[in-house]
């Protein structure tokens, strides 16, 4: 064990969690390794977001659900994200960023491989609302581990790359349904799910917790040493929550990013719940064609997250973000009411790239707004309290549709964007913490 953790053991409990004082494995490239278990994390994640929605023409037909009952499937699954989110927050600043991952992936990844066994709309909800709360975690989770790994330099850049894995994911999804749905049904897209649960086991072995992360919890089991080298310091409270809310930067960061958070996972979560079912429906695309009309969306909102990044890093983080939700608001509209059997591909593709930016940047912006000892929680609480957002959009979209059009619910989606862009645009500064340090 190495110097650090020697210095404070006398006064620690006699065991320390195996995940804790193990920063002498860390190495200039330990933080690739990281980066692979965080994005084949964030790959899952994509991968479970999207198969609900490939699947809702064939559960409707299954079960016999309408409209709004379908968009209520999405909805559940997005409640479930925010409480699991929430405390998957929690978990990060309580046990570790890894652990959290780990655990979470594990979880989710059994409970929807179970979905393919479900056999009506309420047993399939119920399943997934639980299994759900395994995949909320996995963003924040994420991004906080890679902050905290990643030097402030070029965080973003590595962060806005890491976003692509849930992208990825969307592709994988894609190509999954369009070569499995049509010839074999949707219970066999749910039963596969059950293999990442195999491959995280083995990666997570080869990460480390952050070192900031690891000092952190040190310097809080050995409070007396604390205090003898910071007497002016006042020992911090217990709840992590009450720790944000009597810190006013930290209560304001908080309220501004939950609702930031609502209205640009409301935007999001419901293009992405309804998008495929408005191409098939309105647009009368064939199932083979959407797909591959999506997977170039998804290609193209890969290359908006890398920039995204890149310019947030050689720029600024606030002005980035905000670009991106504004163009996002502005073309919603556009596809709605000018597209064409010639321009649709090109209109989805530069959609794609638009809708990709904001998610190359916020979690970077997110993480750098919060010190280490409360940053998970934070994160954790005002993205998935915001998640309330992502929650109600898929049933508020299918709602707004069932008179028969999407137009009205894509003017809604655009708007939502456009306050996710207004309220960091003025109130939240770029670059507050760094990370790194304890």
């Amino acid at each position: 064990m190495n110097n650090d953790v020697q210095a404070v053991s006398g006064n620690l409990p006699n065991t320390l969690a195996s995940n804790i004082g193990t920063y002498d494995r860390i190495t200039p490239n330990t933080w690739k390794w990281a980066l692979l278990f965080a994005y084949f994390a964030m790959v899952v994640d994509g991968v479970d977001i999207m198969l609900l929605s490939y699947s809702l023409t064939s559960l409707k037909a299954d079960f016999g659900l309408s409209t709004f009952q379908a968009g209520a499937l999405g909805s559940a699954s997005l409640a479930g994200m925010g409480i699991g989110g929430i405390l998957g927050g929690w978990a990060c600043d309580k046990f570790g960023r890894v652990r959290t991952i780990a655990h979470s992936v594990t979880f989710f990844s059994i409970a929807t491989c179970i979905l393919g066994f479900t056999q009506s709309f309420e047993q399939f909800m119920a399943l997934r609302f639980i299994g759900a709360l395994g995949i909320g975690a996995l963003y924040m989770a994420c991004n906080t581990l890679m902050a905290e790994y990643v030097p402030t330099s070029y965080r973003t850049t590595v962060l806005g790359t890491l976003q692509t894995g849930q992208t990825v994911g969307y592709i994988v999804a894609t190509l999954l349904a369009g070569a499995i749905i049509p010839e074999h049904g949707w219970r066999i897209l749910f039963f596969i799910t059950v293999v990442p649960a195999i491959i995280n086991v083995i990666l997570q072995r080869f990460v480390p917790e952050p070192k900031s992360w690891q000092l952190t919890k040190i310097a809080a089991l050995n409070p007396e040493k604390q205090k003898t080298e910071q007497p002016d310091v006042k020992p911090k409270s217990g709840s992590i929550y009450k720790q944000i809310f009597n810190n006013f930067k930290h209560r304001k960061m908080f309220l501004l990013w939950m609702t930031t958070a609502f209205f640009l996972q409301f935007g999001y979560y419901g293009i992405n719940n309804w998008m495929p079912s408005y191409l098939e429906t309105e647009v009368h695309m064939n199932f083979k064609s959407l797909t591959s009309y999506m997977v170039g969306s998804y290609t193209a909102m890969i290359l908006g997250k890398i920039l995204a990044g890149y310019l947030a890093d050689k720029f600024n983080r606030r002005a980035v973000f905000v670009f991106g939700t504004l163009a996002s608001a502005i073309f919603l509209p556009i596809i709605i009411f000018f597209n064409t059997p010639d321009n649709i591909l090109y209109l989805l593709i530069t959609f794609g790239f638009l809708y990709g930016i904001p998610y190359g940047v916020n979690a970077t912006y997110m993480a750098e707004s919060f010190s280490t000892d409360v940053r998970g929680t934070a994160i954790g609480g005002a993205y998935n309290i915001g998640r309330v957002g992502a929650a109600i959009a898929p049933a508020t979209i299918g709602f707004l549709a069932s008179g028969g059009t999407f137009a009205m619910a894509f003017i809604v989606m655009g708007a939502a964007y456009f306050i996710a862009g207004v309220l960091p645009g003025f109130f939240i500064k770029d670059r507050q913490y760094d990370p790194q340090k304890s």
